[in-house]
């Protein structure tokens, strides 16, 4: 059964007129209508075809295909009408001009991005940015919010061996008091010794100071990587976010004209530290110098942040909102309960053996401590040099008597009995 023909017959035997071909039914009393076929030129019936049948290409012969209908009658008058092409629209489409001057360029092509870890940071405050359509801003506090999110199970552990430290206190601070004593002292047997009972002791107790430090040394790689990359996109500059800000920092590219983002950052942090960190208390007699310290910081670091882009201290201030948020969270009873957290037992000064002391009177007995170390260290470089000198030196003599060197009164009895 013929659908559909295509049969090429030469250009010159049609001279660009249109001969329509009329097929028969296969049987005369078949209720089927009749096929009509028409040979169509690329000159005369491009342009109709066109507009009747968008996916037919011009032609560039003569082609035999089926008829635009199955109706009777001479289609030519048809295809000799031409109509006429449609307009182009002059409004309502965008201009290309107006799409790419409304598009950002990608990090790639400004420098930014890559596998570095500052570059990683990047690449996901770009991702935030275009594939959420978020502001600069939303995506710095949404960026925070996740990487610290993430360092929580940390905090946990931290606070856990935190508050069994805080109950264990009197126990650890009388074997450090006798450590203490027998290392001013020169013995150094007994320093060890009770250097080892504090070693077994908080072994036992599943105690470890340096877990304590588990968030600020995952903290701190975390920082600097958001500084820096943050850095780098406003010194670049990345131009959306000149204007990517909130309420009065709306440019994150320049530093706060009104010195209020250097106060609030500043001022979390030192709430932060006086309430404990995210680690815990610093309420041990040997961490007093420590946290007069990081009182101090905020004041030291002030000067500096306030030349430092609105980038860098929107996510700063965002971190320590979010310290201050998580610590007030951990101090509920039924939390602390729910993660394992044993409650701290507030110990009375006069109870303990170390006496809490001032700063000055800290300061003092530090450096006291370290000249006694610093004179014992010198004591014992003295012995072993001296040690040294008398395995492989000459003999020294410390007596007056010499059993080895020869008698003469021995000798002359000798000789007397001879004779």
């Amino acid at each position: 059964m013929l659908s559909r023909a295509c049969r090429l017959v030469s250009r010159n035997s049609l001279h660009g007129r249109v001969v329509c071909v009329r097929e028969g039914a296969a049987a005369p009393t078949s209720v089927h209508r009749s096929r009509d076929y028409h040979i169509a030129s690329g000159h005369a019936t491009a342009t109709l075809l066109n507009a009747r049948f968008s996916p037919v290409k011009p032609i560039t012969a003569t082609v035999l295909l089926r008829n635009l209908s199955t109706a009777d009658g001479d289609k030519s008058a048809l295809l000799e009408t031409i109509p006429e092409p449609p307009a182009i629209p002059q409004a309502g489409a965008p201009e290309i001009a107006d799409i790419v001057a409304g598009a950002e360029p990608a990090f790639s092509t400004l420098g930014l991005g890559g596998w570095t870890p500052v570059g990683i940071v990047q690449n996901c405050m770009e991702f935030l940015h275009i594939g959420l359509d978020l502001p600069w801003w939303g995506c710095i506090a949404i960026g925070t919010v996740c990487v610290r999110t993430l360092l929580f199970p940390l905090v946990i552990a931290s606070q856990r061996n935190a508050a069994k430290m805080n109950n264990y206190m009197p126990q650890l601070q009388v074997l450090q008091m006798k450590m203490t004593e027998a290392r001013q002292a020169g013995n150094a047997i007994d320093s060890a010794r009770y250097g080892q009972e504090m070693v077994l002791f908080m072994k036992e107790k599943n105690l470890n100071p340096l877990k304590n430090m588990l968030v600020p040394l995952a903290q701190a790689p975390i920082f600097i990587s958001f500084f820096m990359g943050l850095r780098e996109m406003a010194n670049t500059p990345v131009e959306s976010m000149r204007d990517g800000g909130l309420f009065w920092f709306t440019d994150l590219t320049i530093c706060d004209q009104f010195y209020a983002l250097p106060i609030i950052t500043s001022l979390t942090l030192f709430a932060t530290i006086e309430l404990g960190t995210d680690s815990a208390r610093m309420s041990a007699a040997n961490m007093q110098t420590a946290k007069y310290i990081l009182r101090a910081l905020p004041l030291f670091i002030f000067p500096f942040t306030i030349n430092f882009p609105g980038a860098i201290l929107c996510y700063w201030a965002c971190s320590n909102f979010f310290s201050l948020v998580q610590v007030g969270f951990l101090r509920i009873p039924k939390v602390r309960d729910f993660f394992k957290i044993d409650r701290i037992v507030t110990h009375k000064p006069e109870t303990l053996p170390i006496k809490k002391k001032g700063f000055t009177d800290g300061i003092k007995e530090s450096w006291t401590n370290m000249k006694i170390s610093r004179e014992l260290e010198e004591r014992a470089r003295i012995d072993e040099i001296r040690f040294q000198k008398a395995g492989k030196g000459p003999l020294v003599k410390t007596f007056k008597y010499d059993p080895t060197a020869p008698r003469t009164g021995t000798s002359s009895a000798v000789n007397a009995k001879k004779r």
